[in-house]
């Protein structure tokens, strides 16, 4: 199953941003910037934004960035565990190899956005809304995803045992490729969900089965 992605447009000239962010200031903005191999550190701001960026092994650390705005943003390679980025906009974006153990994307917008080869253990997406985005070849145990709302969603050869999804429709959504022994999920939520066979055992205790050998 494929789903419309739209690729982050990003011009082939980028000023290479070699000195480290130390005083992010609420309402930032960067764009046409290519930022390699640098540490932010302990910085706090409001709806900073960046636009046709590239982060390159970047590792952000002990900092919360509210309201971020991203547009036309690739992050390869990058750490961004345990960093909060509740109330984002996310669009035309792509996290390729990157480490968000822990990460708080809650109550964001996520279009055309897609996750690929990274390791997302415990990340937080409740109450966001997703358009377009796709997770592929990822690990999301015990991410949570509760409450959303997912409109050409996927998730392609994924990780996602106790993912946690409760009040989020899975309404066309693929999981057949996924591994997981169980999901934290109600049973109408499941309805028009698409599982592999084998998955199937999995959901048998939300119908009230009990399966006899």
């Amino acid at each position: 199953m494929s789903i419309p992605i739209e690729a982050p447009k990003i011009p082939q000239q980028l000023e290479q941003l070699k000195e480290p962010l130390y005083s992010l200031q609420a309402k930032d903005e960067f764009s046409r910037v290519q930022i390699q191999q640098l540490t932010i550190d302990r910085q706090e701001a409001q709806r900073v934004s960046f636009e046709k960026t590239i982060f390159e092994k970047v590792d952000i650390i002990e900092s919360h960035l509210a309201e971020i705005e991203l547009t036309d943003v690739i992050f390869d390679q990058c750490d961004l565990s345990n960093i909060p980025f509740p109330h984002s906009f996310v669009h035309r974006t792509e996290f390729r190899q990157c480490k968000l153990i822990g990460t708080d994307f809650a109550q964001s917008r996520l279009q055309n956005v897609r996750f690929i080869d990274c390791v997302a253990d415990y990340s937080v997406f409740r109450f966001s809304n997703f358009k377009n985005v796709s997770f592929e070849h990822c690990s999301l145990i015990g991410a949570d995803y509760c409450s959303s709302t997912f409109k050409s969603v996927m998730f392609d050869h994924c990780q996602l045992d106790t993912a946690m999804m409760s009040g989020t429709s899975l309404q066309e959504v693929d999981l057949s490729t996924c591994d997981f022994t169980s999901l934290q999920i109600e049973i109408e939520d499941l309805r028009g969900c698409i599982i592999s066979p084998y998955q199937a055992s999995s959901f048998v205790g939300l119908m009230g089965l009990v399966i006899k050998s």
